[in-house]
């Protein structure tokens, strides 16, 4: 079958779903397929979790105007880059740092905010799906203090989020300039991982080229050794991305109105507390 005739199975379905949004378009119908492999039935459970998720986590889908005197500091504050070429295999490189590393500055849930901004514009806007997905964290300027003050429960609906309902397929994960503190951050979010996604971690030490060996050098900025143009312009572009779609932003899209559902087989069980009632040695 085709995928429009995919999309014409799954639309009868989507329309029987009270509590799902309205402005579903096939666009996200077709990304969904895509990142689900063809398969009607997970395409099914992943929009679910996609609308009924992001509800459930208004700190970083609600109150999304990328003009928000906040949300243009954030943007300064980190630098979040989807890359501007695929790799050979047709995977999309997203390299993302703490610019700024003054941790008093730091606030999570502002960050993921920012994080989804740009997520959501690439899926709206993004014609060509990518077959995959390399994240690359780096871990320069990043310190205990910006660790203490992650809130347990936050990790836990962005690690869910990110796992059972972004629709992108996870391929890579790759920390580079690792410091002593990945021990500590593994603690943190290793009890949230999947086995499937723990294995695709890769760690580089600080001034190795190890990071070549999965990703194309010329495909990263000019200060990662590539050619793919330097951070502050690649960030700039989709940054003015991201502003272009503001006015669809602020309508706060793809929110699941929960109170609708029949089926309640997909409540969050949300964990409470912070990072800071862990032990930290």
């Amino acid at each position: 079958m085709s995928v429009h005739d995919d999309i014409a199975i799954l639309r009868p379905w989507i329309t029987k779903q009270a509590h799902f949004p309205e402005d579903i378009d096939d666009h996200l119908i077709k990304r969904f397929l895509a990142v689900c492999e063809g398969s009607l039935e997970k395409t099914k459970a992943t929009m679910d979790h996609f609308f009924c998720l992001r509800s459930e986590a208004p700190e970083f889908f609600t109150e999304r105007d990328p003009l928000h005197h906040r949300m243009q500091e954030v943007f300064s504050l980190i630098d979040l880059l989807p890359l501007p070429q695929l790799t050979p295999e047709g995977y999309k490189c997203f390299m993302y740092k703490v610019a700024d590393p003054n941790p008093e500055k730091f606030c999570f849930n502002d960050y993921v905010k920012n994080f989804f901004l740009v997520g959501d514009t690439r899926v709206k806007t993004e014609t060509n799906i990518p077959k995959g997905e390399i994240v690359i964290f780096d871990m320069k300027g990043y310190s205990l203090r910006h660790l203490t003050k992650i809130p347990l429960v936050s990790v836990r609906k962005y690690m869910q989020y990110t796992q059972e309902a972004h629709p992108v397929r996870l391929r890579q994960i790759h920390v580079i300039n690792v410091s002593p503190l990945l021990d500590k951050t593994l603690m943190l979010v290793k009890p949230f991982m999947k086995s499937e996604v723990a294995a695709m971690l890769h760690f580089h030490q600080p001034g190795s080229t190890t990071l070549y060996d999965f990703v194309p050098q010329e495909i990263l900025p000019n200060e990662y050794g590539g050619k793919a143009g330097a951070v502050a312009d690649i960030k700039e572009t989709w940054k003015a991305r991201v502003e272009k779609n503001r006015d669809w932003l602020k309508t706060n899209p793809w929110l699941a109105n929960n109170s609708k559902r029949v089926d309640k087989r997909n409540q969050l069980n949300i964990m409470d507390g912070s990072f800071r009632t862990l032990t930290i040695d």
